[in-house]
């Protein structure tokens, strides 16, 4: 079973099944995060939607370049969680599996591609406190535990 992190489905909403993929990326003690602007203003693991056709692997080393001007080399799946949330870009309400990736930053070969997205380097106790939601936190403090 895949645990669910936030809130439950809310009653009389359809929710669109939304697969994802995540990095946590550490480096030099810190992790590369992404700041995401409007309609969200949250800090997050780098990462996103993945499209129809597409590998995860493929889809994980492109939302990271999008959301931050690095590439990433590595990724190796370290688990998954759930969460149901309203996708006001979309205009959806989403049942989002999300896998999470441990992958090295490499380099950065520029800004984000993402609009209103922002690269940013913390301390990882910095950041499972600081994150949006609570199933990026939790592999966040999994990566402190080791």
């Amino acid at each position: 079973m895949i645990r669910r992190y936030g809130d439950a489905p809310r009653n009389g909403k359809r929710y669109v099944q939304r697969p994802g993929v995540y990095a946590v990326l550490p480096r030099d003690g810190k992790l590369l995060l992404t700041y995401q602007g409007a309609p969200h203003d949250e800090i997050q693991l780098p990462g996103g939607g993945v499209d129809p056709g597409e590998s995860p692997i493929r889809a994980l080393h492109r939302e990271v370049f999008e959301e931050t001007g690095w590439r990433i080399s590595h990724p190796r799946r370290i688990g998954a969680f759930r969460r149901f949330t309203y996708m006001p870009e979309y205009g959806i309400y989403a049942d989002k599996l999300c896998h999470i990736y441990l992958a090295h930053p490499v380099r950065p070969l520029g800004p984000p591609t993402e609009p209103d997205h922002i690269p940013l380097w913390l301390d990882a106790e910095d950041a499972a406190g600081m994150v949006y939601n609570m199933g990026d936190a939790s592999f966040i403090r999994q990566l402190m535990r080791r």
